[in-house]
């Protein structure tokens, strides 16, 4: 029996407010000593009246217009009743069947693979507290109860454990382009609960489902869709049907297996009707377009401008479009470098300049960038809004690689000394005398001394022993401590010993 998966996510983001989402209280509370961020409108005091936060609001507005979901003109409060020590008020204050937004879509990609996963919908709820377990017992932190929660529900579009990770990446990516949450899976600020269900390959039916919760990672999304695949496909094979009814499980890290913890409830179990203390929410459409014409680049059209109007790689242009601050960087950088050219021949137009160079300009970039600056970075865990370099010396010192006025070895002794310090490349440069030769004749002088001092090299280069060059061009940029140009280099010495 061939079996395909059936995946659908539901994702809890925190919304990055300062003031929780019906209170005053701090939203920070995580960083704070439990119990301290709360009030008798977080902890569900009788008499109390909940205040909605409009910024929360707006950002749950802003997250379902990234994600291409229609806004409705009509919105409103529920309470969802259920009874566990993380709600003191045996109600959760969410969404049912108004949210603030329906019917979007995100497209991803998985080994060159477009995929279009349809969002079901997107609604704000109040989180419930958190609860703490050590060896005295459990404990409840309430500093988290409250906070502004945007939940994404996807559709059962997802056909495997790695396009749930692309899905959640992607999305993760958005949340910080808008800068309406910091969307860290590790610390709670991005949460996902995973559905899944196995159906013969071409059978239209839906079957139970399994809600895996206890996700703290993207690679624990993937792992724990991964062993449901392979254990409801054996339940499948074993008793040549689904399982029987609709469950939830958690995903045990350790033992890398999900665990059996309760049957899964429906909607009616949760009593939910309209919030009486709350007044509906009606959505004036100046406002909604005002935020929509306000959005900022998203990611996928970031990837595209930056292939089409710079020529970066495909795979270069994803890497830039990770970090908004270091895509801004590296677009800072490309331009600057056109600038400087452009200055070197006031006689030639902005756009020849352009057009000439900007190809090799932006290899030199995202090669640079994405590789060595990008080196150093990952090595000291510094981010782009922490860098000594600016843009401009950046592009400096790739205007003086492609000018060939310094080599690549040189050019990496330069970069050192601008993180270091943020230094000029050029003050660099002249200080430790690291820029190339100019002299035609210190070169062959080089070349000269280097194959008369090494005739066993030059006998077996001779003798078809190719890469012994390479030697010989170390030699030579020893003796010309490093200023002359190795491709140089080598074709003066291929050009002596022919």
């Amino acid at each position: 029996m061939e079996l395909e998966p059936i995946i659908g996510l539901e994702i809890h983001v925190q919304l990055k407010t300062k003031s929780k989402m019906f209170c005053s209280c701090s939203n920070e509370g995580e960083d704070l000593p439990a119990n301290t961020t709360i009030c008798p409108i977080c902890m569900g005091y009788p008499g109390v009246l909940p205040v909605p936060n409009k910024k929360a609001i707006e950002y749950a507005v802003k997250a379902a217009l990234a994600l291409n979901c229609k806004i409705p003109n009509h919105s409103k409060f529920d309470r969802k009743h259920y009874f566990y020590p993380d709600l003191p008020k045996a109600y959760q204050i969410s969404q049912f069947d108004e949210p603030v937004g329906l019917s979007g879509w995100l497209d991803i990609e998985v080994s060159g693979e477009k995929r279009k996963i349809r969002i079901h919908r997107l609604h704000m709820e109040e989180d419930a507290a958190k609860l703490l377990h050590d060896a005295r017992g459990s404990f409840v932190d309430y500093n988290r109860g409250g906070t502004p929660l945007a939940e994404i529900v996807t559709e059962a579009d997802i056909r495997s454990p790695e396009e749930a990770g692309a899905f959640l990446r992607e999305l993760r990516l958005i949340m910080r382009y808008l800068g309406v949450s910091s969307a860290d899976m590790e610390k709670g600020h991005l949460r996902c609960d995973a559905n899944i269900s196995m159906r013969p390959l071409g059978d239209q039916n839906l079957y139970p489902k399994t809600e895996i919760k206890n996700l703290n990672s993207f690679k624990a999304v993937e792992k724990a869709l991964a062993y449901e695949i392979k254990r409801q496909s054996k339940i499948w094979q074993d008793t040549e049907s689904s399982p029987s009814e609709q469950g939830t499980r958690g995903w045990d890290e350790d033992q890398s297996k999900t665990i059996e913890q309760r049957t899964k409830e429906g909607s009616a179990d949760y009593r939910y009707f309209p919030e009486p203390d709350i007044p509906e929410l009606d959505f004036d459409e100046t406002w909604v377009d005002g935020l929509k014409s306000r959005l900022p680049e998203l990611p996928c059209s970031l990837r595209t401008r930056f292939q089409d109007q710079y020529g970066f790689k495909k795979e270069d242009a994803y890497i830039f479009s990770t970090d908004k601050n270091l895509a801004g960087f590296a677009e800072n950088v490309v331009s600057e470098a056109l600038a400087w050219l452009s200055a070197q021949d006031p006689s030639v137009s902005e756009e020849e300049v352009e057009t000439k160079n900007k190809e090799k300009i932006s290899r030199l970039v995202s090669s640079w960038i994405l590789t060595n600056l990008l080196g150093l970075m990952r090595r000291d865990g510094v981010s782009v809004s922490d860098l000594k370099i600016s843009a401009e010396n950046m592009a400096e010192l790739m205007v003086l690689l492609y000018s060939l006025k310094v080599n690549k070895t040189n050019a990496q002794k330069i970069l050192e000394e601008m993180y270091k310090t943020g230094s000029d490349p050029s003050d660099i440069l002249e200080k430790n005398d690291l820029g190339n030769s100019d002299s035609d004749f210190s070169i062959d002088d080089a070349v000269d001394k280097v194959i008369s001092s090494n005739p066993n090299q030059v006998s077996e280069y001779k003798s078809g022993k190719e890469q012994v060059i390479n030697y010989l061009v170390g030699q030579v940029m020893k003796q010309t401590k490093g200023k002359s140009n190795p491709e140089e280099a080598l074709a003066r010495i291929k050009n002596k010993l022919s």
